[in-house]
């Protein structure tokens, strides 16, 4: 899966880019996220009726067979778009090797830079994600039912986390969603750090929602405003090769803390996020209100 979407990424969120203007991305995406995070929600309850009702395995198998038809019949939509054509500018070849041309933009669009170095503490913040199901049950001894009911609740905070950075990051950018997103975070590994009881997983999984919610669309859509179009899908390539790294680490690293105990999982989880949160808040300023990074600088380097 990381393969197909390290290849498709940057191909797909260009062609998103080419598609809408700048001031309709946030809605369109945040709308059809959220229609497909209601449906998920549905999948979710589904899912949950199914790994009750059937033993295994044809519960699995009807849980992958459903899914697999519904990803086969998305490509049947994705077929019927047509790519707005852009013009090629003569310098957009560069002469300069690919790695030569990432380094220079990376030595050189500092408000970029910062930008991934807040959004891989952010996601090294996300390390104790894994955990929580596991650590609910076996804190509480709660039925393994219950899993499709978290699974519910955090789809139903992504859908609030998808409508809210569709509202706001149209008309405002999408830096201050992604501030209030990675405070949704910080709340949600607190709340799990210090829960009482099992009711207070309910509000963590939310959160988790809200945050995930408004990170895909906020995290997607504000890499494709650091750059010119020509130099777009290169800055995509850099911006997702960053991320996936941090995604490697992060379960690794939430690991081994957990070696020393839940609580320095969740508190670390928390400390991590609110220090990226202080990084994307002081260091990073919003790319719309400042003219992009221009092709012919970065190659002239």
């Amino acid at each position: 899966h990381g393969l197909g979407a390290g290849v498709v990424g940057p191909a797909w969120q260009d062609l998103l880019a080419r598609c809408f203007p700048v001031n309709k991305r946030g809605f369109m995406l945040g709308l059809t996220t959220f229609a497909g995070t209601a449906a998920g929600t549905a999948g979710a309850a589904l899912s949950s009726w199914l790994l009750e009702e059937y033993e295994y395995p044809t519960n699995f198998v009807f849980l992958f067979s459903i899914a697999a038809i519904a990803i086969t019949l998305s490509w049947l939509f994705l077929a019927q778009v047509r790519e707005p054509l852009q013009r090629a500018k003569p310098h957009e070849h560069a002469s300069l090797p690919m790695w030569s041309r990432m380094m220079a933009i990376l030595q050189r669009d500092h408000n970029f830079r910062a930008y991934l170095i807040a959004r891989m503490l952010l996601i090294l913040g996300a390390m104790g994600t894994g955990f929580i199901t596991v650590v609910s049950i076996e804190r509480w001894g709660l039925p393994d039912g219950v899993v499709g009911l978290y699974t519910a609740i955090l789809l139903l905070g992504q859908t609030v986390g998808n409508l809210l950075t569709g509202i706001i990051a149209d008309r405002y950018g999408h830096k201050l969603p992604m501030v209030i997103g990675g405070t949704s975070q910080v709340l949600a590994f607190a709340v799990a750090w210090m829960a009482p009881s099992p009711e207070w997983v309910y509000a963590v999984f939310a959160l988790l929602g809200v945050a995930i919610g408004i990170t895909f669309v906020s995290g997607m859509l504000i890499t494709m405003e650091f750059s010119e179009p020509a130099r777009r899908p290169t800055y995509v390539g850099i911006a997702n090769t960053a991320f996936g790294i941090a995604l490697a680490v992060a379960p690794l690293l939430g690991g081994w803390v957990a070696g020393f105990g839940y609580g320095w999982l969740f508190g670390g989880s928390a400390l991590l996020g609110l220090v990226a949160v202080i990084v994307l808040q002081l260091t990073v300023v919003e790319p719309r209100h400042i003219a992009p990074t221009s092709v012919s600088v970065v190659e002239s380097a």
